[in-house]
């Protein structure tokens, strides 16, 4: 299938990403940012989610569209990117409006860092908000993957975790993009490596060029995990410029369903929900 011209979620028309991280914390967040207001769903899986206005993305809500996404690390503290990110957007004039009032909308998914070794110590104030602001004013269509945003602390159970992001074009010549945050339990080589996983849906040569091993070697047959039980979480946002209508795009509460079968397909193992 042919990507777009930058293999990013960007090649979406109509909206931009931006990150923002504190290396010292280890953590960071990522907004996604619409130009206009964009017609979402949401689809939350897992026994632990930390999520923030959610709920409004039901079809029988009143609010049809959305500013802004948020991707953010620091567990339950890190939705306090989304905070920032609404305080930027209402300076621009962003929001849906009530009278003369206007209120940006922009939920906020989250996923666990708190024990990959950055200094925490915060004290009363996490630093999220402000790094919410700082991913608004990044916000443009080349953005940074990798240990990068949200991404920036994120582990696996072999290798570190990261934002990355995909496009592909349909026959149709509709543009779909993804955007993930990966901080899952499982391993994203095969054994002790240097063949990943993903290899078989490698676009030219972004996992080395290396393949798929010839034979699986003893090792790959381990199940291998990382860390504590609910320290892992994998949050996406999957864009398309074909023509969404909320009462239809919204009437199912898991349109995004499918999505999480890419986990099964680059991780071993997979925990579909992970959360």
């Amino acid at each position: 299938m042919k990507t777009g011209p930058l293999n990013l979620i960007t090649d979406v028309v109509g909206l931009r990403v931006g990150n923002a991280e504190e290396p010292r914390l280890r953590s960071g967040i990522t907004a996604i940012v619409f130009e206009q207001g964009a017609v979402t769903a949401v689809d939350v899986r897992g026994g632990g989610p930390g999520t923030r206005e959610t709920d409004l993305l039901a079809a029988e809500n009143t609010v049809q569209a959305v500013d802004a996404l948020v991707l953010s690390g620091g567990s339950a503290f890190g939705l306090d990117a989304a905070g920032g990110v609404q305080a930027r957007l209402r300076q621009q004039g962003r929001g849906f409006a009530i009278g003369p009032a206007r209120v940006p909308i922009v939920p906020a998914a989250t996923m666990f860092d708190l024990l990959n070794g950055g200094d925490k110590d915060w004290g009363l104030f996490p630093p999220y908000r402000e790094l919410g602001v700082a991913a608004v004013d990044a916000a443009a269509l080349e953005f940074a993957i990798g240990s990068a945003g949200a991404g920036f602390g994120a582990t696996t159970a072999d290798l570190r975790g990261g934002l990355g992001s995909a496009s592909a074009i349909s026959p149709e010549g509709y543009t779909v993009g993804a955007l993930v945050v990966v901080n899952a339990v499982g391993q994203v080589i095969v054994g002790q490596g240097p063949h990943f996983w993903a290899a078989p849906y490698e676009i030219g040569a972004e996992f080395g060029g290396l393949g798929w091993p010839a034979t699986l070697p003893p090792e790959a047959l381990t199940l291998r995990t990382k860390g504590q039980p609910g320290g892992n979480t994998t949050i996406a946002v999957v864009a398309t410029d074909a023509a969404l209508q909320a009462p239809v795009s919204l009437g199912c509460r898991r349109p995004g369903g499918t999505g999480s079968g890419v986990d099964c397909r680059s991780l071993a193992p997979s925990l579909v929900g992970e959360q």
